[in-house]
């Protein structure tokens, strides 16, 4: 009987243990990228309030996708803010996702 008891509950920790999401911790130097595209933005010399409303759109898409990538259990870290650790480097997906949301038109 003890032993079936024992079984159990090793069985309802595996499950639960299986069933919890794992928590990711990544970085992201989102002030290198910010600062990437509005350097972009002033060498072009193009119309300033269309250069204007460019870069708000980006500002407000990377808002967006920082959000995106902060869910199912993942921490994201600005890599400018991180001190110490092995935190992998995540800035190539932030990019790509940007560009997907500049793309589609989600910054107007």
């Amino acid at each position: 009987m003890l032993a079936l008891v024992a079984a159990l509950l090793w069985a309802a920790w595996v499950s639960r243990a299986l069933s919890e999401p794992r928590q990711q911790i990544v970085t992201v130097r989102l002030a290198e990228t910010i600062a990437g595209f509005v350097d972009a933005e002033a060498r072009a010399e193009q119309d300033p309030e269309a250069s204007q409303a460019r870069v708000l759109a980006f500002l407000q898409a990377s808002e967006r996708a920082v959000a995106e990538m902060g869910t199912d259990g993942r921490v994201v870290l600005v890599g400018e803010a991180v001190l110490a650790g092995d935190a992998p480097d995540a800035t190539d997906e932030l990019r790509m996702r940007i560009a997907r949301q500049l793309g589609q038109g989600g910054g107007q």
